[in-house]
């Protein structure tokens, strides 16, 4: 591990040329979530690299979804702990999105749809690999890769798996992009509820027989109110109702409202308050009943002993570097937030730029080999028994191919 720093970098910087062209190559593979389909091209070339590195790629099919690639080293070794590169290949931008927010590299900065979220950060996993064996060195805890095509869309099909995968994994380092221009790592992000509530009430005349009719939307009303009450800045807890569809029309007591509300908590416990003061809520107008949809999506990936034990070790990497890391919360979920109810998990290691599905999403071309040697060294870290996940598996491994 002494000599690992000096071989690690000299690699990366050999190979910076090829480094940004894999990465633009893998931007100009549009890749929506909606279209299935496009996933087809980004996961070849991925999977196409992944071989050269003496990996078994496995694509999982998928139901709607463009499918997943699971892959893991050539020459396992099943008495080593394992880690896990978690990320996706999928974007929120539409395909054709190129013609209008082209590929430019420009001095220290490259932009395009995807580059920051997250096409550079799954170059970052493929080049720390190469970067560590072509060192001649090895890990002691074995490299596993698992990248979705579901995650701009909440990972609705790949959360199963990943829960799978997080239970039998040592540690999980996740490839989303860093946090603000100073690239901070997230330690922290908040947790993401999606819910639904529909008002029912009874439908009359409202000039002619106004009081024989209930409005939903006055009941809704009072439900909006009791939603905003539950906000608390302090605690970090937002509730925020983004849609409203209601009535009929205006000479119509309405039938029938319905909202979305998008929920961010800091913790479980506060997770389990919200779910728990959502459910409770009643519209305080008389006929009208509520019909209560959805949950916390993803819980939050709190700072826990073993996730803290995970930045310790990027600090000491820091230190040999010469680079002072930092950390952050961030308000947004990924799929780091589902690991880490069941082992160490650490994210933001991917690219340092700005723009997540924002035009003018850019990468820092001059942080690349900087990140991808902090990754390559925590792949490199040896095993420590705080790393152990807990929880009973749901699933066994030989269901991933393993």
């Amino acid at each position: 591990m002494e000599d690992a720093l000096p071989k690690i970098r000299k690699y990366l910087d050999q190979s910076s040329t090829r480094f940004r062209y894999f990465i633009e190559t893998l931007v100009r593979a549009e890749s929506p979530s909606l279209v299935p389909s496009s996933q087809i091209a980004v996961q070849s070339l991925i999977t196409d690299q992944l071989r050269r590195l003496d990996y078994d790629v496995i694509h999982i099919p998928g139901q709607t979804t463009g499918g997943h690639l699971y892959a893991k080293p050539r020459n396992l070794n099943p008495r080593q702990p394992k880690q896990l590169l978690l990320g996706h290949t999928d974007t929120v931008w539409p395909l054709g999105t190129l013609k209008e927010m082209p590929l430019v590299v420009k001095d220290n900065i490259m932009r395009g749809p995807g580059v920051y979220d997250m096409k550079a950060g799954i170059a970052m996993m493929i080049f720390a690999l190469a970067a560590i064996r072509y060192a001649g060195l090895k890990p002691s805890v074995s490299p596993f890769l698992f990248l979705t095509s579901d995650e701009e869309l909440g990972s609705p099909e790949s959360m199963p798996r990943i829960k799978q995968l997080a239970m039998h994994m040592n540690r999980v380092f996740v490839l989303e992009p860093s946090m603000g221009k100073t690239g901070r790592l997230k330690t922290a992000r908040k947790g993401v509820g999606q819910f639904n509530i529909t008002a029912y009430g009874w439908a009359s005349h409202a000039g002619l027989d106004p009081d024989r009719g209930a409005s939903a939307i006055v009941g809704m009303s009072n439900v909006i109110q009791q939603l905003v009450a539950l906000n608390d800045r302090e605690k970090g807890i937002s509730v925020n109702v983004g849609t409203v569809r209601g009535g009929e029309r205006a000479n119509m007591i309405a039938p029938e409202c319905s909202i979305d509300i998008d929920v961010r908590v800091p913790t479980v416990a506060a997770a389990k308050y919200i779910e728990k003061a959502i459910y409770s809520i009643t519209p305080n107008v008389p006929i009208v009943v509520l019909d209560i949809q959805g949950k916390m999506n993803r819980l939050p990936l709190e700072r826990t002993p073993r996730n803290r034990a995970l930045w310790e070790i990027v600090k000491d990497i820091g230190l040999q570097m010469d680079v002072q890391f930092e950390e952050t919360m961030a308000g947004g979920g990924s799929d780091g937030n589902i690991t880490s109810q069941y082992t160490a998990t650490l994210d933001g290691l991917g690219a340092v730029g700005d723009g997540a599905h924002a035009r003018h999403e850019f990468i820092y071309l001059d942080k690349l080999v900087e990140r991808t040697t902090l990754l390559a060294m925590l792949l490199l870290q040896p095993h420590a028994l705080d790393y152990i996940s807990v929880g009973t598996p749901i699933g066994s491994m030989a269901e991933l191919g393993d």
